[in-house]
């Protein structure tokens, strides 16, 4: 469980987390020359009865709310740091309004220099408690236990203790927002070299389990996978890590200036950045004016500082304190994951509490685009049980379809929730398993419409060529935009089944379609099909055919493709031969090896009577029909040596 900080700069947040946990967080040369926090600063604290707390400290200074909003992230219990000689400040409301939107639960309202106190006058501390309870009214500190502490005389420290330790306890029993279940996601907020290690990054780890022997990427840019060579706790070496711990893993194989806060640790072909989000947007009531249906904004998602187009889907303008659906299309990809919090921050500041203006979560990750309008679709999502949530995703991932890794990864859900409700699924024919050594899905709803688009495409077909035997597997899957050939299987097997369309090898027809000749078109081919039986084993080439039957070439050669394909003339190599002929030879030749044995390229002329013109496309047809093989300079029956 983490524990972070918020307030205005200089009201004594870091001599707080020294004094409570005995470590310095200002570790910048930077940060001890000007005396503030500059950088997120982290510790660990141990409370009576033996709970230890992950501690963030984030800078005070309005120059610095990026990384603050950065650390907030991670946040379980909030320490709201005020002064006791300055009060509420910009930064103060500002803190609060990003710990509220990032979804922190539960706080302790600090009262810092409590040493000061007795020199500003009887009854200022309950006046500054006034102030900031009118503060945080409405606000997940309403209600939060107020301690005055001084990091200089350690006054209020053990109460302090005692507070975050009921606080924690409460928090540990009601379960949190970051599920050890979920996928992996640790949001990188530093990156740095151990001489002798190599690369460590650490984060509080928002969803799942880490183990040593994961296989992990980051997010955006190195998804190909990386080994762990260890991981530690607050200094000391584990061997897996939760959602809600702080983490240090050290990686093997990548370099620590390839890495960058804003990255993500994820578990390899689990989540892959995203460029548009579907979200769930809240505008704070503290905002002076309405936010148009289109903008552009700076968002802080998970560690990520990314700027975005913000589309409202549902309104003509988002009202201060007020909730509605919308697509963001963000600048670069960036590393996201459903129900991860994110904060909106505008370029100007809002007086008296900075530049926040809002923030929501993540419902969708990479979705299509969405017209105005459209937000019953997200309002369905957002409030679908599991079931329903895949038949969504896998609907919006259309004939691609989704794995079961990339469907655990958005669908909210522990893996065994997702088989048992995988297996539910597709017993119904919600979602149907189109590949089975990649665990990929397909929508039930996504596979009819292909199967009535490919009904279609073949009545397209026979309609504008009537005398084609049928189209081929392989023209029809193109038409149809299916990437998968294991996807097109499973459009034409229940086709096939209920007779709806017909397979011939490579070809597809509508049944009874098809081979359907003009009485033009019959003479036509009835007189190609004579002139074959009468040249037997030496056909003319097809412009000579087609000299013949006084017809242009194309033509003749469609002809003769349409009368392959229904088993009446047998191509090989330019030529054609009639069907006949090449049975006739076949059974002379299958007798001269069962006799011989073998047969050399001279006595497969002499037994055929023709020349290399008509012999050599012949013998390849053979080997093509696996009824010989070639060994050296003579070939054999298929399947015999000699």
């Amino acid at each position: 469980m983490i524990v972070g900080t918020a307030g205005h700069v200089d009201h004594g947040k870091t001599s707080l987390v020294k004094a409570l946990t005995g470590i310095d967080t200002d570790r910048l040369p930077e940060e001890k020359r000007r005396g503030i926090t500059l950088e997120l600063g982290f510790a660990h604290l141990d409370l009576p009865g033996g709970r230890r707390l992950g501690v963030v400290d984030v800078p005070g200074h309005e120059r610095f709310v990026k990384a603050m909003a950065a650390g907030a992230g991670g946040i379980d219990l909030g320490l709201l740091v005020v002064a006791a000689d300055e009060g509420v400040m910009p930064q103060t409301r500002e803190h609060v309004d990003i710990c509220g939107l990032l979804g922190v639960r539960r706080g302790v309202l600090v009262v810092t220099k409590a040493d000061l106190l007795p020199g500003l006058g009887a009854g200022w501390l309950e006046l500054l408690e006034a102030e900031v309870r009118s503060l945080v009214a409405g606000t997940f500190l309403e209600g939060a236990p107020l301690v005055p502490v001084s990091a200089k005389t350690g006054e209020g420290l053990d109460a302090l203790k005692a507070e975050l330790s009921r606080l924690s306890a409460a928090l540990e029993r009601e379960g949190g927002p970051r599920s050890p279940e979920g996928p992996l996601f640790l949001p990188v907020d530093r990156a740095f070299t151990v001489k002798g290690f190599g690369c460590v990054v650490t984060g509080t780890l928002w969803s799942g389990r880490l183990f040593l022997d994961d296989e992990v990427a980051l997010v955006p840019g190195r998804a190909a996978p990386l080994r762990l060579r260890g991981l530690q706790q607050h200094g000391r070496a584990v061997g897996r890590a939760q959602a809600g711990e702080r983490v240090a893993v050290n990686l093997a194989g990548v370099e620590t200036q390839d890495v960058a806060r804003g990255m993500a640790l994820v578990r390899a072909g689990e989540l892959s950045a995203a460029r548009v989000l579907d979200v769930e947007l809240t505008l704070l009531s503290s905002v002076e004016a309405p936010l148009p249906r289109r903008s552009r904004q700076r968002l802080t998602l998970g560690t990520a500082q990314v700027d975005a187009v913000v589309r409202l889907l549902d309104v003509e303008a988002l009202r201060p304190g007020e909730t509605c659906f919308a697509q963001l299309r963000l600048s670069q990809p960036t590393a996201a994951m459903p129900q991860l919090r994110f904060i909106m921050r505008g370029t100007r500041t809002v007086p008296g509490r900075g530049m926040t203006l809002g923030g929501g979560r993540v419902l969708a990750l990479d979705a299509p685009r969405r017209r105005v309008g459209s937000a019953a679709v997200l309002a369905e999502l957002a409030s679908a049980e599991l079931p329903q949530r895949l038949v969504w995703l896998t609907t919006q991932a259309g004939y691609r379809g989704l794995t079961e890794a990339e469907l655990f990864a958005r669908a909210s859900a522990s893996r065994k929730e997702l088989a048992r409700a995988l297996e539910a699924s597709a017993a119904r024919g919600q979602v149907v398993l189109v590949d089975k050594d990649a665990r990929r899905f397909v929508a039930g709803p996504v596979l009819a419409a292909l199967q009535q688009r490919a009904r279609a495409a073949l009545d397209r077909f026979h309609g504008a060529h009537p005398e084609a035997d049928g189209l081929s597997r392989e023209a029809l899957r193109q038409g149809l935009g299916v990437p998968d050939e294991r996807t097109f299987a499973r459009v034409l097997a229940p086709l096939v089944e209920t007779k709806a369309v017909e397979v011939d090898k490579e070809l597809v027809r509508l049944p009874g379609r098809g081979r359907r000749f003009t009485e033009a078109t019959a003479a036509l081919r009835a007189d190609v099909v004579r002139l074959l039986e009468e040249a037997a084993l030496q056909p003319p080439l097809v412009a000579d055919l087609a000299a013949k039957v006084r017809a242009p070439p194309p033509r003749v050669l469609e002809l003769l493709s349409s009368l392959a394909a229904e088993g009446r003339v047998v191509r090989a190599g330019e030529l054609f031969f009639s069907a006949a002929a090449i049975a006739g030879l076949e059974e002379k030749l299958v007798a001269f090896l069962s006799a011989q044995g073998r047969i050399t390229t001279q006595q497969f002329k002499d037994l055929a009577g023709l020349s290399r013109k008509f012999l050599i496309p012949l013998a390849e047809l053979f080997d093509a029909r696996k009824v010989t093989l070639r060994v050296g300079e003579h070939r054999v029956l298929r399947g015999k040596s000699t």
